[in-house]
């Protein structure tokens, strides 16, 4: 089979391997659609934390059922999705039902390899049908859950003011579930483009350009007050450490981003806002299961955010061109 692997950061090849071959309670699974990722992107560039090379990348996947176990509910042709956390279902976290924070996960295309590749091989139970939404929308699923799972560990409602910080992929589907729940919603990005797009396309209350003015503008916003909730999907510790200035008194901050660097921030500050500090890693079930909820609702513009298509085939010269900012990706999608 063919498969696209990053030998080494800014090195891609289109290789050829042996198919896989499927194991006891394993669906074998053909890849149509590949959606790539901050996380690839990090991955080329050679900034990931938790990656060793070479490495088969991929991890927003669909595709169609080629081989399921006997007894299982899924059939050979089946479209399905599929949630590329692979936790060992008996650690601490995993007991607690916290299987995206399983002490020994696996991501694929990240801690083995993912799906950027004709076929992939995974346990059934990371394999999910995806109903009536398209194959090409369903690989948009994994990481528009990113953002759900952060927004429901913010604990937002209607009732909040919501800051989030970042308008790339993930950020935009922060904003997504926040406005799905009601939240009044400001993002900040360096990007004019993006904040257009989060303005016009996903409902944001309000966009600000990063500089020097966003304090005044923010207490203008907040009348001094701060946002209830501020959610980072920057991917960058200078901003991650100055959203807690943003916070209101019994504000939360969630982190979706994850960086190498030490995060910093004033304790007194913190303690006298009596703030709460989230990480948000990966998403569990209930996650995906509202991003679906969403979709079929009509609530997430799919055509909109899906900017550049291509074949897996020209994957390595794709690649370098939309890993440049200029190419004014949000999320290119890879067919197989």
């Amino acid at each position: 089979m063919k498969a696209l692997i990053c030998n080494e950061p800014g090195s891609l090849s289109l290789i050829e391997r042996a198919e896989p071959k499927r194991g006891e309670g394993e669906v074998l699974v053909r890849i149509r659609h590949i959606g790539i990722c901050g996380t690839d992107f990090h991955i080329y560039a050679g900034k990931h934390p938790f990656l060793a090379y070479p490495r088969i990348m991929g991890h927003e996947l669909s595709g169609t059922v080629e081989e399921a176990p006997a007894g299982s509910a899924l059939k050979a042709g089946d479209p399905v999705y599929i949630v590329p956390y692979l936790s060992c279902g008996t650690c601490h976290a995993c007991r607690k039902g916290l299987t995206n924070a399983c002490q020994s996960i696996e991501v694929l295309g990240v801690h083995r390899d993912g799906g950027m590749a004709e076929y992939v091989c995974v346990p059934e139970r990371n394999v999910i049908a995806t109903g009536g939404i398209a194959l090409d929308d369903a690989a948009m699923i994994e990481f528009l859950a990113i953002g759900a799972h952060g927004v429901r560990r913010s604990g937002l409602t209607e009732k909040d003011r919501v800051l989030i910080t970042g308008a790339g992929p993930i950020g935009m589907s922060a904003i997504i579930f926040a406005k799905a729940r009601g939240a009044d919603v400001t993002v900040i990005d360096t990007r004019e483009d993006r904040l257009t797009f989060a303005m016009d396309r996903l409902k944001a209350d309000r966009a600000l350009v990063s500089g020097g003015t966003v304090q005044d503008e923010i207490d203008a916003i907040t009348g001094g007050d701060g946002f209830d909730v501020v959610i980072d999907a920057t991917g960058n510790a200078a901003p991650m450490q100055q959203g807690f200035a943003y916070l209101a008194h019994g504000g939360r901050c969630v982190f979706l981003s994850v960086v190498r660097d030490d995060i910093r921030f004033s304790d007194p500050e913190f303690h006298k806002r009596e703030a709460t500090l989230l990480a948000s890693r990966n998403a569990l079930p209930e996650d995906f299961a509202e991003v679906v909820r969403q979709m079929e609702a009509g609530h997430v513009p799919t055509r909109a955010l899906n900017t550049h298509n291509g074949r897996l085939e020209d994957g390595v010269a794709l690649f370098k061109d939309w890993s440049r900012p200029e190419a004014g990706v949000i999320k290119a999608i890879l067919a197989v």
